[in-house]
């Protein structure tokens, strides 16, 4: 990660002294942070509204990914370069993403998803920290294997059954359109419009990210009824307290120490 370092600096602010063990990026599907301290970080690329805590004992922040002066940025015009070198900013290496996803199979919706992979169908969204240099970051393993097993361990002990699978992100901020959802659900489980090019950038730090997802709805063509942002919110809101505790028993359990290959993603990658 040293060769990125010469192109972007640490901003020299004032951050809590408290180590930071993981960061929660959250959409919808996560804005359990109300008696979370606010606190703004200086990034090269803006400034991100971030909420200190303690989850479970750890201390712990939070960055809605759909936060900024607008009350709901829309999926293609969030600023993830900010969001991912904050997490950087406040010296974490660990990343646990909120997602909510359609589903392209018969995934009933309100169950839960762990992601594996991904196919990038993203269009006009800036997807590296390396504007100068060419760097082929490693994403053969895009989510971190550590923290997913965690996160299943917390579901199973909860006989809660869930699903894993590849993710297909699109640019949005539209539904997809049924040709689309066909096309797609050829090569993927679930479509979503803002786990891409969060997962990358992470990569590109040599952070462990993963992504639990949340199904919200059936992709288009795939029912009856017309998609609308209503049944989304319905299913986002009965699901805020079972997030909570799935993630809150995984940072608890997390061990501290890093025994996957994220670390390495961006070794021997530079030209």
């Amino acid at each position: 990660m040293e060769g990125i370092m010469s192109s972007y600096h640490r901003q020299g602010q004032s951050l809590p002294d408290k180590k930071i063990g993981v960061v929660i990026i959250g959409g919808l599907g996560f804005s359990r942070f109300e008696n979370f301290k606010p606190l703004s970080v200086n990034t090269p690329f803006g400034i991100v509204n971030v909420h200190m805590g303690n989850i479970a004992g750890q201390n712990i922040a939070v960055i809605p990914r759909h936060g900024g002066e607008q009350k709901h940025v829309p999926p293609h015009r969030i600023n993830y370069r900010a969001n991912i070198w904050a997490v950087y900013e406040l010296g974490a290496t660990r990343i646990i993403s909120v997602n909510s996803v359609g589903t392209m199979k018969s995934y009933t919706p309100g169950s839960l998803v762990l992601l594996t992979d991904f196919l990038d169908f993203t269009k006009n969204r800036v997807s590296t920290f390396f504007d100068n240099k060419t760097v082929h970051v490693d994403v053969s393993e895009p989510y971190c294997p550590q923290i997913n097993k965690y996160l299943s361990n917390s579901i199973i002990n909860r006989s809660i059954d869930f699903f894993e699978g590849v993710y297909a992100c699109t640019e949005g901020p539209r539904f997809e359109t049924k040709s689309e959802i066909d096309m797609l659900s050829r090569f993927a489980d679930f479509v979503g419009m803002t786990g891409v090019p969060e997962v990358v950038l992470a990569k590109e730090l040599d952070m462990c990210y993963a992504s639990i997802g949340l199904v919200t709805n059936y992709a288009c063509g795939l029912s009856s009824k017309r998609l609308t942002v209503d049944e989304v919110i319905d299913v986002v809101d009965n699901a805020q307290d079972l997030l909570y505790d799935v993630i809150s028993d995984t940072i608890y359990t997390l061990t501290e120490e890093r025994n996957c290959s994220c670390m390495y993603a961006t070794y021997n990658a530079r030209i």
